[in-house]
């Protein structure tokens, strides 16, 4: 895979410098898309090896995601509406706030959290926040049969359920997980297998040397390819007035898986 290699934005001139992996050299005016591409990748890098996504809270909660990323998810949830927001990996259980306070501003909805170790700090507040009414938490692993057999219970087959994968991402666990949760999905809904970015990390500050196939991205293609009912489709975006029309700036490349048949 051909790969941006390095940068140089030229502010006086306006452009940037791009070499790529298979060492071609390309240069952009820097109100390009092939510039924002470029510009992003950089910024993503330098966000993982900063712990950038480390630095936000919703409604009181740490929540350790780009705000790109949140944003566009939302975007995602109120064109699916969904009755049940699931998510697997809960940490500090501010995504699960997130959610939950998408839901109840749309007047619908509530959120499953699934955790193989809610630590108990993290669950009193979680417990004590003004949205807890909205939240189900579930300790255990998220592919374990106990797991599986209580969300099944839990869920009314009336409900309409989109999944986010968030837990292990290791590419055999996330593989395990869609084919577990996929179950739950309805034609038109999504089931999201996040950070795959972690392929583009390898070499980087907490990155391990098989991410560049060990990772969320290689489980959700290998999902697509075996089961035809469901397609790696990036939703639409609602509203953009810009030129900016792919989602550079994220760390979950092929994420959105959607159910089709």
């Amino acid at each position: 895979m051909n790969q941006i290699k390095s940068i140089t934005i030229n502010f006086d001139k306006n452009n940037v410098d791009i070499t790529n992996s298979d060492m071609t050299s390309l240069t952009h005016d820097i109100g390009t898309k092939e510039a924002f591409k470029a510009i992003s990748a950089a910024m993503l890098r330098s966000g993982w090896d900063n712990k950038y996504v480390y630095s936000f809270s919703w409604l009181g909660r740490p929540i350790i995601q780009l705000p790109d990323d949140m944003i566009r998810i939302q975007e995602l949830i109120y064109s699916v509406k969904p009755d049940v927001v699931l998510e697997t990996g809960v940490a500090h259980g501010g995504s699960l706030i997130f959610y939950a306070s998408i839901l109840k501003a749309m007047g619908k909805g509530r959120v499953i959290g699934i955790d193989i170790d809610i630590r108990a700090h993290n669950r009193k507040a979680i417990e004590e926040h003004a949205l807890y009414d909205a939240i189900t938490l579930f300790e255990g692993s998220s592919t374990s049969p106990q797991i599986i057999d209580q969300i099944s219970k839990d869920l009314n087959p009336e409900e309409r359920v989109i999944v986010f994968l968030d837990a292990n991402h290791t590419k055999q666990h996330v593989l395990d997980e869609l084919h577990l949760y996929s179950s739950f999905i309805p034609v038109g809904s999504y089931v999201v297998a996040m950070d795959g970015i972690m392929q583009d990390m390898v070499g980087a500050p907490r990155s391990d040397e098989d991410w560049d196939w060990n990772n969320p991205t290689q489980a959700a293609k290998e999902f697509v390819a075996k089961n035809d009912n469901f397609i790696i489709e990036e939703p639409e975006i609602p509203f953009n007035e810009g030129n900016i029309t792919d989602r550079d700036l994220s760390y979950w490349p092929h994420a959105f898986i959607k159910r089709i048949g």
